[in-house]
């Protein structure tokens, strides 16, 4: 079995760009140990693997698709009055995900 270790974590925070501090890195490990344990105990459970997996978690589920309906759309002029900042057509966010380091 795999162990998750501080290097470990630190090599896969490298590689999604996100870096991990000392503490936030124990944090992650913490967090794994966790879900081992939960793993262990599910493992545990005799005759687990003789049970078929559910497709849904109701047993009385009937999957129907509605027909679809041709609706009128807003204007999309009407829906940019109700942003801040926008360019053509294209509303401009703040930018959430980066590399400090670049």
């Amino acid at each position: 079995m795999h162990k998750f270790t501080e290097e470990v974590v630190d090599d896969l925070a490298d590689k999604l760009l996100i870096g991990l501090t000392k503490e936030e890195n124990k944090m992650v490990l913490d967090e794994f140990e966790k879900i081992d344990a939960d793993i262990d105990k599910l493992n545990a459970i005799k005759g687990l693997d003789k049970v078929e997996p559910m497709t849904h978690c109701l047993d009385d589920f009937v999957y129907e698709l509605r027909e679809d309906e041709v609706e009128e759309s807003v204007p999309i002029d009407d829906l940019l009055q109700n942003c801040d900042d926008y360019v053509d057509t294209e509303i401009k966010v703040p930018k959430v995900v980066g590399n400090e380091s670049v």
